[in-house]
């Protein structure tokens, strides 16, 4: 089921945990199941009572399983494991007589020894995230210089095009106010110049 290794106290907690679960699975008898099902405990003892066996087994192994992976899932082993080391050096530094930091005090209260530890795990966590804000900002600066960069860039092409349109417009005028059928007699005239030489 569990890992037998650990430290003493983790022992002392699996080996009372897995007393309660047997306990608990096994916590009703026989005769509460033949309660339950009078009939086939009357037509068959034996099968009943190696299906009464085989349920409270497998109330047991779901437990255990379920147990497993809640304590996988939060590290308990570990963590009472850590708890039996603090535990321990605790009682060695009083042992010698050592007066540490966070000692407790009867007039403490849990809420200041609270602060005690995450205040400056939270400060330095403020100190990381104002940094990652600065690099951020400092990178929304260079884009937004690249973007006016851009519309800079833009807009003269812009420019650039509406002048060439503007020239377009005017040829465009300038082509209409031709004599066009002057142009068209011209053509044919030279065309019809033209047809000798090309026979030729």
């Amino acid at each position: 089921m569990f890992n037998q290794s650990g430290s003493r106290r983790w022992t002392h907690f699996h080996s009372a945990l897995q007393l309660a679960v047997q306990r608990s699975a096994h916590k009703w008898s026989f005769e509460d199941f033949a309660e339950c099902f009078p009939l086939y405990v009357e037509e068959d003892k034996n099968g009943a009572s190696a299906t009464f066996n085989s349920i409270s087994d497998y109330t047991e192994a779901q437990i255990f399983r379920d147990l497993d992976k809640l304590f996988k899932d939060y590290n308990v082993q570990e963590n009472i494991d850590i708890l039996h080391r603090i535990v321990n050096e605790a009682k060695d530094r009083k042992a010698r007589g050592e007066q540490g930091k966070d000692i407790w005090k009867e007039d403490l209260e849990p809420r200041v020894a609270v602060c005690a530890r995450t205040v400056p795990v939270l400060e330095a966590e403020v100190q990381r995230l104002r940094g990652s804000l600065a690099e951020v900002e400092e990178e929304n600066r260079r884009l937004q210089a690249q973007l006016e960069e851009s519309v800079k860039g833009t807009d003269a092409m812009n420019e650039a095009v509406l002048e060439v349109l503007q020239e377009l417009d005017t040829a465009y005028r300038r082509w209409q106010d031709l004599p066009m059928d002057d142009f068209e007699t011209w053509t044919v005239q030279t065309i019809e110049s033209l047809k000798p030489t090309l026979r030729a």
